[in-house]
């Protein structure tokens, strides 16, 4: 290739205790090229980009910036290096003002006789913000008062302020809505045809496929093979990530839509500031979609049924909690989550290491959380049955992990996801609401929490899945709601010919 080298590590090494995440990889990243980088969860993709920017470091090898050694202590020596990343996870940090998150660390640039210039460093960050197209906003409102889409923007916008000659997204696209997602791919090919270095780490193989010059695949830490585009071949790809052949669809194989008689759910004229006159049931045995723009309103619904939102009007029923003579279930109201819960209603949200998980805690507090009162006894929490618990759940579901007390932040994001899953299926949740389920996970994890949610529907679970991803929705659901605008547009029953096309029209 004749294009120069911006970055090249040699035999790099990262092990966490005895797990080794990345074993002797060796690779270049070029200048004027968008390098994809894809594996499962676990294969070490995102550890090799930790390293690279200073928020892991390396156990062994070597780091080369165009061709000078390169061993960053921190994310401050790697932007002083012109290398830039954002990250999966949230990134920005609540009470601080947006200005204050883009220049956090970076202070001192705006000094001033030994005080912080903030007239300076606002107007800077109204620039930082116009590098994403972020609209007018008050730079000095606090970060938690924007929404998960909004926060994500504000990273990107930190990161390409400094002018990155390595821009580094990981993952940061499942966080994003259909708009974010084009705005980021332009910004990608702006680098690229300014001559920098871009590595964009995904799970939407599709969205590499369109993007990428390049792919290459890592595998249980290894680096397994680079692709250029012109060789790029979707089952190829896929059999290289994991190891075994997969082709075609991971949805379900029936085109009949099916469910019980038994309503679950039923949401009753809700309104909320971003909710207007919602109605809709869920049945026992149904999976429900939920489709729209990311502002649409549909994260909301879910968060209403949790009781995690309260509406201004309206209710939410759940049919979850004890039985009445003659078997059948009773209503209750939904007042709070604590209600929810009671009546067996999981909820993972679409951020879930904010809302769903404890990063600190271990993967065996977090699976246990929600399960409490089925493992005390006397008023005593039995650390035995704890253990039993965490461990079924861990096998179950094929948790790539160290062992129970691991700390669930330094899991992969498909690992986390099966953590927020066997949280609330190991309690014995008959009704699950999952915001975003497949969000950060790879071909393989999708496979198998597709499958999982089919036996649970199968089962006589309900199921609600709030998703910007059509293809999901049209492959999972029984009945889909679009929304636009606070409420449900147009509603649609499984059938075979039934397309994306179909689903935008009532959408945008």
């Amino acid at each position: 290739m004749d294009k120069p080298v911006f970055l090249e590590t040699r035999n790099i090494v990262k092990r966490f205790n005895e797990v080794l995440a990345v074993n002797k990889v060796s690779m270049k990243i070029y200048r004027g090229e968008i390098r994809g980088l894809i594996g499962e969860n676990g294969s070490g993709k995102s550890t090799i980009s930790a390293m690279i920017s200073g928020l892991l470091p390396k156990t062994d090898g070597d780091i080369y910036v165009e061709g000078n050694p390169y061993a960053p202590r921190n994310p401050l020596d790697a932007r002083a290096r012109k290398i830039s990343m954002i990250v999966q996870e949230t990134g920005t940090i609540g009470p601080l003002s947006i200005a204050e998150n883009i220049f956090l660390g970076d202070e001192a640039r705006f000094l001033r006789r030994g005080f912080v210039d903030r007239k300076r460093m606002l107007e800077e960050a109204e620039k930082a913000l116009e590098l994403v197209e972020f609209g007018p906003v008050d730079v000095t409102k606090p970060a938690f008062t924007l929404n998960f889409e909004q926060r994500k923007l504000i990273e990107i916008a930190r990161a390409l302020y400094h002018e990155p000659e390595l821009f580094i997204v990981d993952e940061t696209t499942t966080a994003l809505s259909h708009d974010g997602r084009l705005l980021i791919h332009r910004l990608m090919h702006k680098l690229r045809d300014l001559n920098k270095a871009v590595l964009f780490i995904s799970h939407d193989l599709p969205e590499l496929m369109e993007v990428c010059d390049a792919l290459t695949i890592m595998r249980d830490g290894d680096l397994i093979t680079t692709i250029d585009r012109e060789d790029f071949e979707e089952n190829h790809i896929k059999q290289s990530m994991v190891g075994r052949v997969i082709e075609g669809d991971y949805y379900r194989s029936d085109d009949v839509a099916s469910r019980g008689e038994q309503a679950m759910i039923q949401v009753k004229g809700v309104h909320t500031d971003m909710l207007h006159d919602i109605h809709l049931d869920l049945y026992q045995g149904e999976i429900l979609g939920i489709g729209g723009l990311s502002g649409s309103g549909m994260h909301e619904v879910g968060k209403v049924i949790f009781g995690e939102l309260k509406p201004d009007q309206g209710e939410v029923i759940v049919y979850g909690h004890g039985k009445q003579a003659g078997g059948e279930l009773y209503p209750n109201k939904v007042r709070n989550v604590q209600t929810a819960i009671a009546n067996r209603v999981g909820y993972v949200s679409k951020d879930r290491d904010r809302e769903t998980l404890i990063m600190e805690a271990s993967i065996k507090e977090n699976l246990v959380l929600s399960a409490l009162g089925k493992l005390t006894q006397f008023g005593l929490v039995l650390p035995g049955a704890e253990k039993k618990f965490a461990r079924k759940q861990i096998e179950g579901l094929n948790i790539k992990a160290s062992g129970m007390n691991q700390r669930v932040g330094e899991l992969s994001g498909g690992n986390k996801q099966k953590v927020s899953f066997g949280k609330w299926i190991g309690n014995d949740s008959k009704i699950l609401i999952l915001d975003s389920p497949t969000r950060g996970v790879d071909v393989g994890v999708k496979t198998t929490m597709y499958q999982l949610l089919y036996s649970l529907k199968q089962q006589g679970y309900a199921i609600l899945i709030i998703s910007e991803e059509l293809p999901e929705l049209i492959g999972m659901s029984d009945r889909i709601l679009m929304m636009k605008d606070g409420r449900i547009n147009k509603e649609f029953r499984r059938d075979e010919h039934l397309s994306e096309s179909m689903l935008i029209d009532y959408m945008i």
